[in-house]
């Protein structure tokens, strides 16, 4: 398996290339099933935000950090997410998906290298356009989980991510109300699927391009 520094290396070069969108995302997009079906109608344009794929070594392994949102009344309650959210006004991407990793898990920007970014991804329940930023972290981070926002931080085996059999399918009831066949990754015994799974393909996808040339 690649080193953290190389894997490094490699995306910094791969990311500003051509990216892969929706070809990576579509096959990972969950689809109801039954009567029920959520409808989503925005008359705003969508919110700016950003998440952070944040990569560190551990006992030999790269791993990446992601958070379980606790429950409440809203679309994402409960469901495993990348660390991030809302651009408070000026800010650009990257300080986005920096400020929300310091703040959600307690990592602090200054010890992280950017590496690049991901494609643009709608989140269609909350209406965001999202921004995944690959970061690094040269030593294993001390996470500390917001209170608020975060019941459990996963730690993701990138070795577990690019699997191939790494992606699952089964019926899950969204929102406590919408039966979905949802296509997602199995990460600490938790389902992660929708966008969070969408983005993470993306990354897998990438991953796999690189390892294999």
């Amino acid at each position: 398996m690649i080193d953290l520094i190389s894997l490094s290396e490699k995306l910094s070069t791969r990311l500003t290339q051509s990216l892969l969108g929706s070809a990576a995302h579509e096959p990972m997009r969950a689809t109801p099933v039954g009567p029920i079906k959520p409808k989503f109608e925005h008359k705003v344009p969508p919110k700016p935000g950003s998440v952070l794929i944040l990569l560190y070594e551990d006992k030999g392994k790269i791993k990446f950090p992601l958070t379980k949102r606790p429950e409440y009344l809203g679309a994402h309650a409960g469901q495993i997410s990348l660390p991030g959210g809302k651009a408070d006004p000026g800010e650009n991407y990257i300080q986005t998906a920096l400020r929300e990793g310091e703040e959600e898990i307690g990592v602090h920007s200054a010890e992280l290298k950017v590496i690049g970014r991901l494609s643009e991804f709608f989140v269609i329940p909350s209406n965001f356009m999202i921004v995944p930023v690959v970061a690094c972290s040269l030593t294993k981070p001390k996470f500390i989980p917001q209170e608020s926002e975060v019941v459990k931080i996963l730690e993701g085996s990138l070795d577990d991510l690019i699997r191939d059999d790494a992606i699952q399918t089964k019926e899950i009831l969204a929102a406590k109300t919408f039966p979905m066949i949802a296509p997602h990754f199995l990460i600490e015994n938790e389902i992660v699927w929708g966008a969070t799974a969408m983005m993470l393909n993306e990354f897998r996808m990438i991953v796999r391009e690189i390892l294999s040339l």
